[in-house]
Parts: C-alpha cells; sequence; structure tokens
C-alpha cells in the first residue's frame, strides 16, 4: 500500500495575507455527497494566538475547490482540527476548542453551525479524565454506540464511548495506540480517521519523531484492527516519505476507489501507487 502526490501542489492552500484564512492548519476534512466534494478546514491570521476558525469550500471533482462566500462559518468559537460524520438529516462535527479540548458542533447542512460545548469524557470509572489537553476526536459510529478516538499532548491514543453523545467514558483507561516502534512515529502520534472495509477497522493516523534528522516531520501512517481495542500498524508505514513532512491524512471513497489526502498545511492529493 503506498501512494503518490497528484499534481505539482497543493489542491486547496491558504489564501494568504489580506483574507481572514491567511494560513490553514491542523486536520481538515472531506465528505463526498450527491457527487460534490465539501471541505471544512481551519483558517487562522497566520498568528501563534490568532483565533483558529471554521472554512467551507465545495468541488466538482475533489480538485478545483470554491471556498464558500460566508466563510468563516464560526467567527465567535476557535474550531480546529475537524471531522465531520453524517447522521440522519444532520452533520455532527468534532473539533478541538482553544486549548486543545473536545468539542461538539451541529449543523442541518453543514454551512449553519451550532456549537454544543465540550465533550465530557471521563474515566472507565465515570470520574473525569485529568485536566489537560484532549484533541484531534475522531469518532465512529459502531450500531448505536458512538466511539471516540482523542489524543493526549500526541502522546498516545485513547477511546472512549457514548450512547448520546453526552457523557463519553473510556473503554480502558490506557491507550489503544501508542507512538513507535518505528522512527516515523517514535514520539507522537494522533488517529485522524477511523473506516470499516472488509469487516476490518482501519485507522489513519500521523505521527513523528521529536528528534534526529527528521524531527517534527510528520508522516501518515495506517493501522488495522477487530475490535478497536488493539491495532496492528502496517509494515509498509509511513505511506508517504517523512521527508514531505505531510500530515492530517484521511481517506475518501470516489465511487470508483480511495483517495488519500493530507490536508496540513496545505490540501493534497493522493491516488494509490500505480494508478
Amino acid at each position: 500500500m503506498s501512494f503518490t502526490q497528484q499534481g505539482d501542489g497543493p489542491v486547496f492552500s491558504a489564501a494568504e495575507p489580506g483574507h481572514w484564512d491567511v494560513k490553514i492548519r491542523e486536520r481538515g476534512w472531506i465528505l463526498r455527497e450527491d457527487n460534490i466534494y465539501k471541505l471544512w478546514y481551519t483558517g487562522y491570521d497566520g498568528t501563534a494566538t490568532g483565533r483558529r476558525m471554521l472554512g467551507y469550500a465545495t468541488s466538482p471533482d475533489g480538485v478545483r475547490w470554491t471556498r464558500h462566500p460566508g466563510n468563516p462559518l464560526v467567527p465567535d468559537h476557535w474550531v480546529e482540527d475537524v471531522m465531520v460524520v453524517k447522521d440522519g438529516s444532520r452533520y455532527v462535527m468534532f473539533a478541538e476548542g482553544e486549548n486543545d479540548l473536545a468539542q461538539l458542533l451541529t449543523s442541518p447542512d453543514g454551512i449553519k453551525w451550532d456549537r454544543v460545548g465540550r465533550l465530557d469524557v471521563r474515566q472507565a470509572d465515570g470520574r473525569p479524565i485529568p485536566d489537560g489537553p484532549y484533541g484531534t476526536p475522531t469518532a465512529f459510529r459502531d450500531g448505536s454506540r458512538w466511539l471516540l478516538f482523542y489524543e493526549r499532548e500526541d502522546k498516545g491514543v485513547w477511546l472512549a464511548a457514548s450512547d448520546d453523545l453526552k457523557v463519553w467514558r473510556n473503554v480502558r483507561d490506557e491507550p489503544v495506540l501508542s507512538p513507535g516502534p518505528g522512527d516515523y512515529d517514535r514520539d507522537m502520534i494522533a488517529l485522524n480517521q477511523v473506516i470499516k472495509h472488509g469487516g476490518r477497522y482501519y485507522a489513519y493516523y500521523h505521527g513523528c519523531a521529536t528528534t534526529g534528522p527528521d524531527a517534527r516531520k510528520w508522516s501518515v501512517g495506517v493501522a488495522v484492527s477487530d475490535d478497536f481495542l488493539h491495532w496492528e500498524k502496517y509494515p509498509g508505514n509511513p505511506l508517504l516519505p517523512v521527508a514531505e513532512n505531510k500530515s492530517s491524512g484521511i481517506l475518501v471513497d470516489t465511487g470508483e476507489g480511495f483517495r488519500l489526502y493530507t490536508v496540513h498545511p496545505a490540501v493534497y492529493l493522493h491516488t494509490p501507487r500505480g494508478r
């Protein structure tokens, strides 16, 4: 399993000075519905403390994108590192708020969003999880149960479950996915997406080392599981060269196969090598 970039550069990037999205960052999310590609992304003014805000763009082919004229969609709240689940007639967004605290938003159309609030995540015994960041929230609908994968300072990925999206309880209080042993994800890791394919579950994640020649260069990996708790990393990881420093990879079903998009620090399109 390997991928190759399509085109000479990104298919979507920051708008540069003079716009609200001078830079884009972290995980963005792409859904393909009714032959339209829909992208939600995080834009900001490029400063360390600038508010991260939600943007939206659409495309007929996943290559040529048009920004929504109403951007930013949620100007009053910090919205970063987003993912979107279509749940019946509504859209549900899991994202980071300020200080990397996971939050929930809902929308009837993917454009007008209401902030529900921070996710109430608890330990397996019902006590609140320790104070501190809990980010890159990644949800998966497992029948009537919702699953939430989240990282803590990129030191590991934890799994919590909920029946109502209101209270989440750790399935266990230890990480289900940890850094290493490969150099490409030796020290830090965050999970971006879980999909079901062929009866198994696949987690797409990114990781990096914090020391050495490739320090802080992020790359994309995949792991497989039968039960959400025990994950086996693909021996051919990383899926893209570490030197490219691309992160926040997600897989998108085109109806004719899968594409891999990396969305930080710009949106790049990749297709399986040999296609």
